[in-house]
């Protein structure tokens, strides 16, 4: 990989004018980010940017923020134009990324021991603190009411839930195995019911109940389909709740593809297949869209979601882990 200086945006199609989805797909072993057009299903911007990771979003869709591992640190682009705007070090090898509720600030997961979490002053793009956590971070999640920051470790085995007011550790949960995505289940009102946990190990996935810190369940995806291949001890990486709460969509690396259950009595439903190694997924705000992340097969599979059929193939860069979707104003 090379990494490309002086920094520049290639555009693919016409500008964006009015506001306009966009899906962000990191590629972990590419020079590039690539930004999706849902309506057309084809990449239409690049950064140029090696080994991005996490991605994510201010509240207002002004600004990208993504995890760089070639350079242990946080880029802030703009979502309109692509320009990199800004950089914030980081203490440690980065992983997966958030930001809070009002978009004051980016936490960024620290995947090397002891564990961290770094929070990053979006306005100075200055990193102001380094939250310890027991074990190398995974994978950070903020909750729908914007009051607490969950923080996944794959060697811990557990979670750690930090409040975001005085940005220290409330509680934690272990795990029978190393925490991999987890996913949200919330109220209307924004609070937090159950959490959907994938582990190390676990072809399906944990539920958690929030109010008493217990698991309540083990999911397992149906046996069939299968023969497709496991990396890293993940055989389910990548999950989440559509927008609209009415079904949870699970990837499954035995299977090639995603598993959909309905909500909120996570009954499977429905399987659509995708690609080799399917890491992460995020939907369109409308539910009508999700769109699979394939790092074994070097593309992004876009699903109808109503249909469940697979409707598009869109070739990205090497190894596309993580997304996800923002309105672009």
């Amino acid at each position: 990989m090379k990494t490309l200086k002086p920094l520049y945006l290639i555009a693919l199609s016409l500008p964006l004018f009015a506001a306009s989805v966009r899906v962000y797909q990191t590629n972990s072993a590419g020079d590039m980010l690539d930004i999706i057009d849902p309506a057309t299903n084809k990449v239409t911007m690049q950064i140029p940017v090696e080994a991005a990771h996490g991605v994510a979003f201010s509240p207002d869709g002004k600004r990208a923020y993504f995890t760089v591992e070639a350079e242990s640190e946080v880029w802030a682009s703009d979502t309109k134009t692509g320009k990199v705007v800004g950089k914030a070090p980081l203490s440690g090898h980065p992983n997966n990324i958030t930001v809070s509720k009002d978009g004051k600030q980016v936490f960024v997961g620290i995947a090397v021991a002891p564990g961290a979490v770094d929070v990053i002053d979006t306005a100075s793009m200055k990193n102001i603190k380094s939250i310890p956590v027991k074990g190398a971070v995974h994978n950070v999640n903020v909750t729908a009411d914007g009051k607490w920051l969950i923080v996944g470790s794959v060697a811990a085995s557990m979670i750690t839930v930090v409040d975001t007011q005085t940005l220290m550790p409330a509680w934690e949960h272990k795990f029978k195995g190393g925490v991999r995505p987890l996913t949200i289940d919330a109220s209307p009102d924004g609070a937090t019911k159950r959490l959907f946990v994938q582990l190390s190990g676990l072809h399906g996935f944990v539920v958690l109940d929030w109010a008493t810190h217990e698991e309540v369940a083990t999911i397992e995806h149906p046996k069939e389909p299968k023969g497709g291949e496991v990396h890293s001890g993940a055989p389910s990486h990548g999950i989440g709740v559509a927008p609209d709460g009415k079904t949870l969509w699970a990837n499954s690396s035995v299977a090639g593809g995603v598993f959909v259950y309905s909500m909120p009595d996570l009954k499977p439903i429905g399987f659509v297949k995708t690609g080799s190694t399917p890491d992460w997924l995020t939907f369109t705000p409308d539910s009508k869209r999700i769109y699979v992340a394939n790092a074994g097969s070097n593309y992004v599979s876009a699903v109808d979601m109503t249909t469940r059929k697979e409707i598009a193939r869109i070739p990205v860069g090497e190894v596309p882990k993580r997304n996800g979707t923002v309105v672009v104003p």
